[in-house]
């Protein structure tokens, strides 16, 4: 897999751990080669929970004096 995406074993790893540090476009490599390729759209689709959940974690910290 990680030679058909073009990238090495250590970051086709690091893409499978969930590491934040892998560029966006070794998972559209991914998901080119996995024929997933559509489902970049549902990814970057409108999330309402995450959207509130990102929405209440904000005012919480606010309250307690947080820096956002």
């Amino acid at each position: 897999m990680a030679e058909r995406m073009g990238v090495s074993r250590v970051t086709l790893g690091r893409l499978e751990r969930g590491d934040l540090s892998v560029g966006l476009g070794v998972l559209v490599r991914a998901l080119g080669v996995l024929g997933l390729e559509d489902d970049l759209t549902k990814l970057a689709g409108d999330d309402e929970l995450g959207r509130r959940l990102v929405d209440a974690a904000s005012v919480t910290k606010r309250r307690q004096g947080g820096s956002e």
